[in-house]
């Protein structure tokens, strides 16, 4: 392979990584300033009509009976956050197929890592909750909010290499993945065997369209959302599961083949160079062709799993998870005091699970599988670095407060939880910000 080659297929690998990485740091910020607006108006004169906004329903009813009839807060945390876990699936998708989980091999390290990152915080909270009412709060301070902890480690520029950086994106990937198959299998109500079986019916009808060549977006939006998405609403499996399967039966092949697309490029540019300009700022009406006919090829160069994955990421990052911060995050202190905080192991087991386990169970993973030599651990990570990227891996903001909600239906308990999430990802990105700013 050339160099010019490999230098072109170098940076057709960096660019979109760039662009991904500036869209995290954004989106970190606008979650932030989301999380903060819904404290202040929880802690306001407002506060009793700031929570009822969010008890408002709204859906179908038929015969006068509700069929699709929720709150607002139901909305968002089963109908907009599966729009977030549909683009957790493309990702996961396209990063088995040709990413960093493609080849597991390449990857032990950070998928050791996540995998002790959830295991020891879960345990931790067991541990102290055991036999109580709150014991199954355990995969509340398993996740990594993927969001806040690169925003954070992008903000320091420089000062973190690059295989840091890829390391704590592989360990949030994978760590999205475990907290989808704990959704999955614990956090779910009555079971409807029959809708679930209509939702896995469209399923293969659209994995069937997939193998037969179907590419057409609309066609897989209107099965994946009437078909999958409302059956498993109605089935007791959380929602946002049959938005992660759906994304899986995207296709990710293109219509055109990269050969074919570069020769269609090159006939169609030299078209475009043949015609003599013609003196004005618009264009005539045979460019105006070329131009469309080299537009169309280049959507259909595109597989469609990954043109959902980049038209929808802005509207994930920008709108649904501060959405959801602003549905979520507040937490009224009126009338709090200690006794009523620590009635509970709920707040103690989240926070030292997050802020201790994560750290603890991914260092310990990191030196174990390093030590045994079944992965390599790169030069530039430190053991003062992977203890950063530890307690990094320790704000588990967005994930954590959707299990929670899951976990504990309102309540104290879900009040106690949110609070050890907020003291534990405070702290956690404020050590990891220090170890690694050194």
């Amino acid at each position: 392979m050339s160099h010019r080659r490999r230098k072109g297929m170098a940076a057709a690998i960096v660019a979109p990584l760039q662009q991904f990485m500036g869209r995290e740091r954004s989106a970190g910020v606008v979650l932030a300033v989301s999380v903060a607006v819904a404290m202040l108006a929880a802690n306001s004169p407002w506060a009793g009509q700031w929570f009822a906004l969010f008890e408002h329903k709204a859906g179908i009813i038929v015969n006068g009976e509700p069929l699709l009839y929720y709150s607002l807060h139901h909305w968002i945390n089963d109908g907009l956050m599966s729009m977030f876990f549909f683009v957790v699936g493309l990702e996961l998708k396209r990063e088995f197929i040709g990413g960093e989980l493609a080849d597991p091999r390449n990857t032990l390290l950070p998928i050791g890592a996540a995998v002790a990152g959830m295991a020891v915080p879960a345990l931790i909270y067991a541990a102290l909750n055991a036999g109580s009412p709150s014991a199954g709060g355990w995969g509340v301070p398993m996740a990594t909010d993927i969001a806040f902890s690169l925003a954070v480690v992008y903000a320091l520029g420089d000062r973190v290499p690059a295989a840091a950086k890829v390391f704590l994106t592989t360990l949030a990937i994978v760590d999205d993945l475990g907290a989808v198959v704990v959704i999955a299998l614990f956090y779910t109500s009555e079971i409807s065997v029959a809708n679930i079986a209509a939702g896995v019916a469209v399923l293969g009808v659209m994995l069937a369209a997939n193998k037969a060549g179907v590419k057409n977006v609309v066609f897989y939006a209107v099965l994946g959302i009437g078909g999958v998405w409302t059956a498993f609403l109605m089935s007791g499996i959380h929602a946002t599961i049959a938005a992660v399967l759906a994304a899986f039966v995207i296709p990710a092949d293109a219509r055109i083949a990269e050969g074919d697309y570069l020769r269609r490029a090159s006939r169609h540019l030299g078209r475009f160079a043949a015609m003599r300009p013609n003196g004005v700022s618009t264009l005539d009406e045979r460019q105006v062709e070329v131009i469309a006919d080299m537009m169309d090829d280049t959507r259909r160069a595109i597989p469609p799993s990954q043109r959902l994955e980049h038209a929808m990421h802005p509207l994930v990052s920008f709108v649904i998870m501060p959405v959801f911060a602003l549905a979520n995050a507040g937490v009224s202190f009126a009338g709090l005091d200690a006794s009523s905080l620590f009635s509970t192991a709920v707040a103690p087991g989240v926070a030292l699970g997050l802020l201790a386990g994560k750290p603890l169970g991914i260092a310990l993973a990191v030196l174990l599988l390093s030590r045994l030599g079944v992965a390599r651990l790169p030069a530039q990570l430190t053991v003062r670095r992977v203890v950063g990227l530890g307690f990094l891996a320790s704000i588990g903001f967005t994930m954590s407060m959707f299990i929670a909600t899951l976990a504990f239906d309102g309540g104290l308990m879900l009040l106690q939880a949110k609070i050890g999430i907020f003291a534990a990802s405070i702290a956690g990105g404020a050590i990891g910000y220090a170890l690694l700013r050194a």
